[in-house]
């Protein structure tokens, strides 16, 4: 445990005992709420803040009447800080009816000053604000409200505590995984691509890699505690390593994490295809413990508007890169993301888009409106027609629903392994689990099974999901 992280279960400590004061004082728990918006490390950065919350000692509410209700937002795209700001008119309902509730607001949208000014303008009803960068020093933050709370010390009501860069990384610190049986697990933080298009590298940093010796370890924490399959995250794993004082490769790192007794599934995102390596293409090949399910976001399939996006390859590159992958890895599904209406985006632009669905065949995709994000160059660009936008996004909508059904039916009738994850929410009778390829399964079984791996039959596609039968 570094410097930070043992500063900051000293700061846990403290706010603990302030909660049971103030507690004492209310005459009843104390409850919170986190709601998360956006990618999977930012579900990962929220399993902490529940953790953290939960270590303190307040009580977790399913609605978001609680008395401390947190969002992790996310910045990406316009209708995401959109969606921040038409739920917190709902909360500041909330608020008048409870005079203990606190709001708080944190993650990728408080790193955009505009924002910040905005929230501390037209929403003086939130509490707490804290950044990207500082995650990890939610306890410090909270002691410092419930010292004010109880006339301990003396000050604005509003903390804001954002942070321009990081200055240190700590992760060793109280968690609350959604899953007992597998977790994500940060190998890296921030991003050095800039895209034209994409505000994370403002938001969340530059990169900034994880010891491998760390990673290792927190790995090992999470086999003792029962997970058999993690997924590492990060904005870019392709690029991991680069900056440690002795690089390692993501390849290499992937080995040594399959390597980990007790670890039966790994998974990753996201990859860039730059820098995606033949090193890791073979790993994956070799490394049974590696899921076949690659997400290689495409962005566009122009190679004219790649360029001009930054991306550093273009549609030729891209498909070479999917045949060598699929030459190693024939049943690898492939999923990807793209951006429709991109600045300057003609018909022929978006055609090439359309000829990359049709040759990838991809198991499926993300499919955006491009979204301006105020302080990226694409931003100030000349913006497509939004009625062509979203003709083109339908047809494209279309095609690739269609391609990914047809993709997922190939494996009806065939028999394959399901890391079982929870009851059916629909049907108590059935439980739902993955296939390595990422898709889902249905099939009857009980509680008894949630966290192993079973084979099962596929004996039905429906769409983008399996019915199957566990075979004994």
């Amino acid at each position: 445990m570094n410097q930070l992280e043992q500063q900051q279960i000293k700061n846990i400590e403290d706010a603990k005992k302030l909660l049971a004061k103030r507690t004492e004082e209310v005459k009843r728990p104390l409850t919170f709420h986190v709601t998360t918006f956006g990618c999977q490390m930012n579900a990962r950065d929220s399993e902490k803040l529940i953790g953290i919350l939960e270590d303190i000692g307040y009580v977790w509410e399913e609605s978001e009447e609680a008395d401390l209700v947190i969002y992790n937002t996310c910045t990406v795209r316009d209708n995401a800080n959109q969606k921040v700001y038409g739920k917190l008119g709902y909360l500041n309902g909330y608020k008048k009816k409870n005079p203990l509730m606190k709001i708080g607001l944190c993650g990728c949208m408080m790193q955009e000053p505009s924002v910040v000014e905005k929230i501390k303008k037209s929403y003086p009803f939130v509490d707490l604000m804290f950044g990207t960068h500082n995650i990890y020093i939610l306890g410090e933050l909270i002691k410092k409200m419930l010292e004010m709370d109880l006339g301990i010390t003396e000050g604005d009501r509003r903390i804001i505590s954002i942070w321009d860069q990081a200055s240190g990384i700590a992760e060793e610190l109280p968690t609350e995984r959604k899953y007992s049986f597998k977790s994500g697990v940060n190998i890296m933080f921030g991003c050095d691509n800039f895209c034209s298009y994409c505000i994370v590298p403002y938001v969340r940093g530059r990169e900034r890699s994880r010891s491998p010796k760390d990673i290792i370890q927190e790995i090992e924490r999470l086999v003792a505690d029962g997970v058999i399959e993690v997924m590492l995250l990060g904005q870019n794993v392709n690029s991991y390593g680069k900056n440690l004082d002795e690089p390692v490769t993501f390849a290499e790192l992937l080995k040594e994490v399959c390597a980990v007794p007790g670890i039966e599934r790994v998974r990753f995102m996201t990859s860039h295809p730059k820098d995606l390596s033949d090193e890791l293409i073979e790993v994956m090949a070799t490394e049974p413990k590696v899921c076949h399910h690659l997400h290689l976001p495409l962005q566009s399939g122009s190679s004219r508007l790649l360029k001009e996006m930054n991306r550093h390859y273009d549609k030729e590159q891209y498909l070479a890169l999917v045949d060598r992958i699929r030459n190693r890895i024939p049943d690898i599904a492939l999923t990807t993301d793209i951006i429709v209406g991109y600045p300057g985006e003609t018909e022929e632009d978006f055609l090439d888009t359309m000829d990359v669905v049709e040759k990838v065949r991809y198991n499926s995709a993300f499919t955006f409106i491009y979204s301006p994000r105020t302080g990226t160059p694409a931003a100030k660009k000349e913006q497509v027609p939004e009625d062509v936008t979203k003709d083109r996004f339908q047809r494209l909508l279309k095609r690739v629903q269609q391609i990914g059904q047809e993709e997922s039916a190939k494996l009806t009738g065939a028999t394959a392994k399901v890391l079982v994850e929870q009851i059916n929410e629909q049907d108590d009778s059935l439980v739902t689990g993955r296939l390595s390829t990422n898709e889902t399964v249905h099939f009857p079984g009980d509680e008894s099974l949630i966290g192993k791996i079973v084979d099962v039959e596929l004996s039905e596609c429906r769409g983008f999901y399996y019915i199957g039968e566990m075979v004994d």
